[in-house]
């Protein structure tokens, strides 16, 4: 006889997976989520937003690439939809947007309700951590398109910012300061090439590596360190014209998306020093500063651009916050670029 589950789709293992993750999700709430007893959609009550006189709602959507690869090599799922959340949250709140809620998407070749109840538990801390609410998803089984043990997830997020304290390139100006953000290590991009670099050098996950003091696997999997409170933080201080979220393709190239078309940034390379994961990464796999430079963040997962009075406010406020950051360059007359000097 035929049957979904001897199509190799387990419609009791998505339901036990579902109770696992109830109580790790419960601790990913806002005041304003409306519980919907079918459970078909996420609720929001829109009233929250009363107070804003022009609210914007933003919306962002990603995922996390193949660093989903290494958790599953390392056979651990606790961290990867941290990840996820940061890569969502962090997009948002580079326009001002306080992030509302999130949802995620599971695809995977087998539901082990543990394994899935990991990976949403996961996406509720990064929820918590970032000030916002997970307020529904999806698990989709996928038996014959993805091996048992494969996965992938993804997410969208909603925020909302008031239209007159919209940030972004029209707010900086000649003389404004540019600060870095310190990042977490290698967050949630650029993995393809880890993976190229770990294959051609004969390095394993499991190898302890001195000047990482850990493990390559542990270093690799350490979660994308999520900004949007921090962020908010600034904002809310008024010292900060413009944000930039440092992900795919590098600090330089995401750093000239926050620049008007007059102007340019110009980063000091000498003002910290590169993470060692960064050097091990280009060391072994004898990779040009060009494509580090364009795939990593290198130790920059977000930029601030202040103005100079600013500078001194900012960092205070993110050293009580315990966000490791400093001077990172300047900005001059140029044509829309961020370039060392």
């Amino acid at each position: 006889m035929t049957s979904y589950a001897a199509a190799g789709v387990d419609i009791q293992a998505g339901d036990r997976a579902v109770e696992l993750m109830k109580s790790r999700v419960a601790r990913a709430r806002r005041p304003e989520v409306i519980d919907d007893a079918s459970g078909f959609a996420g609720l929001f009550d829109a009233s929250a937003l009363h107070g804003y006189r022009r609210p914007l709602l933003a919306s962002s959507t990603d995922g996390v690439g193949t660093k989903v690869m290494i958790a599953q090599a390392m056979g651990r799922y606790d961290t990867i939809g941290i990840d996820l959340v940061g890569m969502v949250v962090d997009d948002l709140v580079v326009c001002g947007a306080e992030p509302l809620f999130m949802t995620d998407y599971i695809a995977c070749g087998k539901v082990v309700p543990e394994r899935i109840a990991d990976i949403v538990g996961g996406v509720a801390e990064g929820c918590r951590l970032a000030g916002c609410a997970l307020v529904g998803g999806e698990t989709a089984e996928h038996p014959g398109a993805m091996g048992a043990d494969e996965f992938d997830l993804a997410g969208a997020g909603t925020g909302v910012v008031e239209a007159d304290a919209l940030l972004g390139p029209g707010r900086v100006q000649q003389g404004d300061v540019v600060i870095a953000l310190a990042s977490s290590g290698v967050h949630s991009n650029g993995y393809s090439l880890v993976r190229h670099v770990m294959k051609a050098a004969g390095l394993s996950l499991s190898q302890e590596v001195p000047e990482l003091g850990r493990t390559l696997g542990e270093e690799l999997l350490e979660p994308t360190r999520i900004y949007s409170l921090d962020c908010l933080a600034l904002a809310r201080s008024e010292v900060v014209h413009a944000f930039a979220h440092v992900t795919g393709g590098g600090l330089t190239a995401n750093l000239a998306r926050s620049l008007p078309p007059g102007l340019d940034a110009v980063l000091d390379r000498s003002s910290w020093t590169t993470p060692a994961v960064f050097e091990l990464l280009a060391a072994r796999g004898g990779v040009s500063q060009q494509d580090m430079d364009q795939t990593f963040n290198l130790g920059v997962g977000m930029c601030a651009i202040v103005p100079a009075s600013g500078v001194d406010p900012a960092l205070a406020i993110l050293r009580e916050r315990a966000v490791p950051s400093w001077v990172l360059g300047e900005v001059v007359p140029g044509t829309g670029q961020a370039r060392y000097r």
